[in-house]
């Protein structure tokens, strides 16, 4: 049986057969997100499922593509759709796309995901820029044998989301005029939204913000040395806080209303980068 780091060279091979284009920050796009990338000028784009050892994105709005080239000036790595525990991948699969970008050249993620507000300020629209996560998923992307070239055995996430990372956004978002708000993103595995039961227990243990995706893509992108920052689209109140039911239509809908401010924030972040230069 191949190892992991066996699996990855040989998507970065495939990769590598078309492009030689380095990425210095990985985008990983969550549910209706892929346009926040709308204005990256490609050098190479792959259907996901075409790289050796992906699975294929099978979530509505989900786009499923590997994308390289220029956005606000920076060299970029986009993934416009991600996969999730829910779809029955295993979480290696799940986090593979997080490793492969720093195989690849990528110095710094950035994660994105639509979730639901717990918080009693955060309303729908609202961008939150997470702090920290509390994994309910499960399970941990780093079980089982440590492959060190991936990265250590034990590494240290008192720092998950970058912190300097995380002053760079703000400054940004006070730029741009627009409130940024922060937080606790709490990673269950779905695809069952939460029961109100489930909401009261979270908002106990200090989650903010709910959904079913980044916590296990940000564990193996700190265990790979990626610096990490982490924006959450608030797309609806949780269950029980709200009247009404809730649908991933209305996930979609939320995403779609305020994905130029979202775009904004990311490539004014993007921006930063390129002219401060990378550390």
């Amino acid at each position: 049986m191949k190892s992991e780091f066996e699996l990855l060279q040989e998507a970065k091979a495939f990769i590598r057969k078309t492009t030689s284009f380095e990425p210095k920050v990985a985008l990983l796009l969550g549910s209706g997100l892929g346009p926040v990338s709308e204005a990256l000028e490609p050098v190479a784009v792959f259907k996901s499922e075409t790289i050796p050892h992906f699975p294929k994105c099978t979530v509505v709005a989900h786009e499923g593509t590997l994308a390289l080239g220029k956005l606000g000036g920076l060299d970029c790595l986009a993934l416009r759709g991600r996969f999730h525990l829910y779809e029955g991948y295993s979480v290696r699969e799940i986090v593979r796309p997080v490793r492969l970008a720093r195989l690849l050249g990528a110095q710094i993620l950035v994660v994105t995901n639509a979730a639901g507000g717990i918080r009693a300020d955060l309303q729908p629209g609202d961008l939150m820029l997470i702090s920290d996560h509390i994994n309910l998923t499960g399970v941990n992307p780093l079980t089982g044998d440590n492959e060190e070239p991936l990265g250590t055995r034990f590494p240290d996430m008192s720092e998950a989301y970058d912190k300097s990372l995380r002053t760079l956004a703000r400054d940004e978002a006070r730029a741009a005029g627009f409130p940024l708000a922060e937080g606790v993103y709490a990673g269950l595995a779905g695809p069952s939204y939460e029961t109100p039961a489930e909401i009261r227990m979270l908002r106990n243990v200090g989650a903010d913000a709910v959904g079913m995706s980044t916590v296990c893509e940000v564990i193996a992108g700190v265990h790979a040395g990626l610096r990490v920052l982490g924006v959450s689209c608030i797309t609806n109140r949780a269950a029980g806080l709200s009247e009404g039911r809730l649908s991933h239509e209305e996930v979609l809908a939320t995403t779609s209303k305020y994905k130029d401010r979202y775009s904004e924030l990311i490539a004014r972040v993007l921006r930063r980068f390129a002219k401060d230069g990378v550390k």
